[in-house]
């Protein structure tokens, strides 16, 4: 008997007339390691809410079919025992948090569900130090990262020590060094454990070699479920973006075996092209042939030596930062969580206040200038779409900005709604939107002011590859307009594709800085997977199309 049971499962979702989920039909042994991936909206994160009991029971609507955990309907289960068997971990971590101290939170669940004291101490202890957040157990959890957060949720939902895990998008907000830890500690689970694991994700290449069985969803629909080979060539004939650019690169280059990881790649790219030069050098790389300025852009921002501390920290969170931005430019600042990254992002658009150091935006000091002031000029994304979402239909969303300052939409805000795929939601309640969809409603309302610097915060959270790709086409139109982009981002196969230039920050400091082929060909962490692949053969290769151009020119070579 499979450990979880769907049979013929629809559900809408209140006042919805289409189906978050149509006619659905799942089992999962125990033991297993399943991936779920899908366009934004098509059901996965539902999927997983009616796998751990939440729908309809939490979240209302109408349901037909059943899900079974251990042969029992959950709909029939003791929440409290539920709670204990099936763990949930949602796409917004602060959803999860209730305590205000780390220790108290990965305790709080266990006490629920009535684990002792002595019991209760050991099982703290043990998740704190597989997850490696000891450090972290006295600290408010107001003061921790995005991605500390979303730890912290995962250690206190492990303490509870339950068969099957659930995840949603666990890594969206972790750099790609925590992503890394994270997921092998979820694999690890898995094969020494034996806990059942099912995850979604959007940044495929991080996990799609782990999965034992890869389902695809689209449109509330099972579409597929087989094995990682299997769902590959289903992608491919179905012209998925649903893939991890690596087995895309073997199979656009017409290899019969598909490889899923950078080891079984470079195997295979020695087999196939054994005639290829090593330690090569990919020239042009830096063109930015995207960008359509003709003349040399203005200096739009200037940061001179700016320090920040929050109250009661031991440590700044910036020191003596320095750098310029110019008219046209695309920045990504990638690194640690905690590095001080989005804390950056915040002085520059007046949330916090630098206590050392200037910014000056076209040419005038900003640094104490109001953020209601700047808010024309200097357009901010933070990392949660929530702290943006308080009207009742997306439409009154991102209309309101313009409206208090007066300003008529026109067809302005028609046209930011159909750029970022939000019209057909426009009269639909923005919290009842998928994360994806939300992400997307945050950032329409700020687009629609038409800043001149663009401050992101991870703005590809939640979204799938059709949904980035939409994205960077945006950036890159508002790029070719002037706009300046300053983005905050751990998506590494996002910035290689659309960046101009790459700043790495750590513990507050800026440690590189220059053109992103420079910075990011062969890093350790911040590399993209097809760069992990050529790593030895030709430097500078970062991008699928860089691969493809590649092997075009040695093939030419070869002969």
């Amino acid at each position: 008997m499979a450990l979880l049971e769907v049979e013929n499962l629809t559900y809408y979702y209140g006042g919805v007339n289409k189906p978050a989920l149509c006619r659905v039909n799942l089992e999962i042994n125990e033991g297993e390691f399943v991936l779920l991936v899908g366009g934004s909206g098509c059901g996965k994160s539902t999927l997983l809410r009616a796998l751990s009991g939440l729908v309809p029971d939490f979240y209302g609507g109408r349901i037909s079919g059943r899900v079974c955990c251990q042969g029992k309907n959950v709909r029939d289960w003791d929440k409290k025992k539920l709670a204990g068997e099936i763990g949930f971990i949602f796409q917004d971590p602060e959803q999860q948090l209730v305590m205000t101290n780390v220790e108290r939170e990965i305790a709080f669940g266990l006490e629920n569900i009535g684990i002792g004291l002595a019991e209760m101490k050991r099982r703290v202890a043990e998740v704190m130090d597989f997850l490696n957040v000891a450090s972290l157990k006295k600290m408010s959890t107001y003061d921790l990262s995005g991605g500390q957060k979303q730890t912290v949720v995962l250690a206190s939902i492990l303490a509870m020590q339950p068969k099957v895990l659930l995840l949603d998008e666990p890594t969206s907000q972790l750099d790609p060094v925590a992503a890394e830890e994270l997921l092998t500690n979820i694999r690890r689970m898995n094969e020494d454990l034996g806990l059942t694991v099912v995850l979604v994700e959007q940044r495929l290449e991080r996990c799609f070699h782990l999965a034992q069985r890869v389902l695809i969803m689209e449109e509330g629909r099972l579409i597929n479920n087989s094995s990682p080979q299997e769902a590959v060539w289903f992608g491919l004939q179905r012209k998925s973006p649903f893939l991890p650019p690596l087995p895309r690169f073997f199979a656009c280059a017409k290899s019969t075996v598909i490889p899923l990881t950078v080891s079984e790649g470079r195997q295979k790219l020695r087999s196939m092209w054994s005639g290829m030069r090593s330690a090569g050098s990919l020239s042009g790389g830096d063109t930015e042939v995207h960008r359509k300025l003709v003349h040399e852009p203005d200096k739009l921002l200037a940061i001179s030596n700016i320090s920040f501390s929050y109250p009661g920290a031991w440590e700044p969170a910036l020191k003596d930062i320095s750098l310029q931005v110019r008219a046209g430019e695309f920045l990504a600042l990638i690194g640690e969580n905690g590095g001080g990254k989005s804390t950056l992002l915040k002085n520059i658009c007046g949330l916090l206040r630098p206590q050392k150091g200037k910014i000056v935006l076209h040419g005038k000091n900003i640094s104490k200038t109001r953020v209601d002031e700047l808010a024309g000029t200097v357009g901010y994304l933070s990392q949660n779409p929530n702290d943006y979402l308080f009207h009742d239909t997306v439409y009154q969303e991102v209309a309101f900005g313009l409206s208090v300052r007066g300003i008529k939409s026109g067809d302005l805000l028609e046209k930011t709604l159909q750029k970022l795929a939000l019209a057909h939601v426009k009269d639909a309640n923005p919290r009842d939107l998928s994360g994806g969809e939300r992400q997307r409603v945050a950032l329409a309302s700020v687009l629609v002011l038409k800043p001149q610097l663009l401050l992101l915060d991870e703005p590809t959270r939640g979204l799938d590859s059709l949904l980035k790709e939409k994205l960077g086409l945006i950036l890159l139109d508002l790029l070719a307009d002037g706009v300046a982009i300053i983005m905050v981002t751990h998506d590494i196969e996002f910035v290689s594709e659309y960046a101009h230039r790459v700043l790495l920050m750590f513990d507050g400091e800026i440690v590189a800085d220059g053109k992103k082929r420079q910075v990011m060909n062969n890093s350790l962490y911040y590399a993209s997977q097809i760069n992990k692949l050529f790593r030895g053969f030709y430097d500078g290769v970062i991008t699928l199309q860089d691969a493809l151009d590649l092997i075009k020119w040695c093939s030419y070579e070869v002969g």
